[in-house]
């Protein structure tokens, strides 16, 4: 960091999984930011929170932020997905940068809202889509950009894991619309995210969202079908019931395709307490390589490519440059709220069983 610039105060709402997880030793990893304030209820995490991070100061009410407001520069909103657009919301009162965890609002109105009102108050916004710096989307980003797959057609990308049973009384599990629950929000967010940051915005939405285990309230098997006016068609899937898990991704082109299983190893790194500044933290075990298909000059290569190395600090260290240095901010609002729009399209698809045309991110 320069002697010019100015450190940015943190202060981080929510230390549940995302905020102790992936938040907090993100943001403590990144020169220039400093964690100076976390905000949790649960007496356990508190004692987490100031065993881990010492330096900050450890609340148990948002309140006591926004009395001292000019103690910060940013708020990072990794509460319960119900309170996403207050917390937001108040932050920017405050005239304070925000970050909010992924979605973030329950609604597309609510997410117009917190677009206005960042723009009103000159504030950043942004939303925390990780994802984009998994290690397997970096390698399809690479390989679709240099021409490797020529004019790609079909998408293929999943998140399937296997967890027959509910949870009791998890926001997560709740029907409530005010908690955005439901894996089209949590995991499918993340996939159309992914698409879109490809393939531009669809044209098409058609969706099957099914609540397959016994006492499920919400959706937990979600097939979603995007059409991009490139011609590309994704085909998306999430689901808690797959025992036997498809591709993470298969992406066909006319010249080349590339398959890869497996997840980035990035979330159970930071579960187990390893630092993002650690070596090797982004890479992976040549085990988990994809594997490619596609002409390399005059010959035809069959086999293993290496994956690039993921890089979820990406995140932080572009947004404490867009606050320094008025530069673009790393996962845009408008494309937070096209997510959105997606989502509400997919749930009427699902309910209605017809494709749903799209008229494109209206602010």
């Amino acid at each position: 960091m320069t002697a010019q610039r100015k450190e940015i105060r943190v202060a981080l709402i929510g230390f549940g999984l995302a905020g102790s997880v992936f938040h907090a030793p993100l943001i403590d990893s990144v020169d220039g930011l400093r964690l100076s304030a976390i905000v949790t209820a649960n007496s356990q995490r508190t004692a987490q929170a100031m065993s881990s991070y010492p330096r900050a100061l450890v609340f148990s009410s948002v309140d006591d932020i926004w009395k001292a407001a000019s103690e910060y520069d940013l708020v990072v909103v990794a509460s319960p997905n119900r309170f996403h657009y207050d917390h937001a919301h108040s932050a920017l009162n405050a005239n304070l940068h925000v970050v909010v965890d992924k979605p973030v609002a329950a609604s597309v109105q609510e997410c117009r809202d917190l677009i206005n009102f960042s723009q009103k108050k000159s504030r950043i916004l942004s939303v925390f889509h990780n994802r984009r710096w998994d290690n397997d989307f970096l390698t399809v980003r690479r390989l679709i950009d240099d021409g490797t797959l020529g004019q790609i057609n079909r998408f293929e990308s999943r998140y399937e894991r296997y967890r027959p049973e509910t949870k009791a009384n998890a926001w997560r599990e709740s029907a409530d619309a005010k908690d955005a629950g439901g894996l089209l929000f949590d995991l499918g967010s993340h996939l159309i995210d992914q698409a879109c940051t490809l393939f531009g915005d669809p044209e098409t939405v058609y969706a099957e969202l099914n609540a397959r285990r016994p006492g499920a309230e919400v959706d937990d098997d979600v097939f979603v079908a995007l059409q991009f006016a490139c011609g590309v068609k994704a085909h998306l899937w999430a689901s808690s019931v797959a025992r036997i898990k498809g591709a993470r991704f298969r992406v066909l082109g006319l010249k080349g395709a590339y398959e890869k299983f497996g997840i980035d190893p990035q979330e159970e790194k930071l579960k187990a307490g390893i630092l993002p500044s650690s070596t090797d933290f982004g890479n992976e075990p040549e085990s988990a390589w994809g594997k490619l298909s596609a002409p390399v000059g005059n010959l035809s290569f069959d086999g293993k490519i290496e994956t690039v190395p993921g890089a979820y600090k990406t995140f932080y260290s572009s947004l404490r440059d867009a606050i320094w240095n008025d530069s673009e901010v790393p996962v845009s609002p408008h494309d937070a709220l096209r997510t959105m729009q997606i989502i509400e399209a997919a749930v009427k698809s699902s309910s209605t069983g017809n494709v749903i045309q799209l008229e494109g991110v209206r602010v």
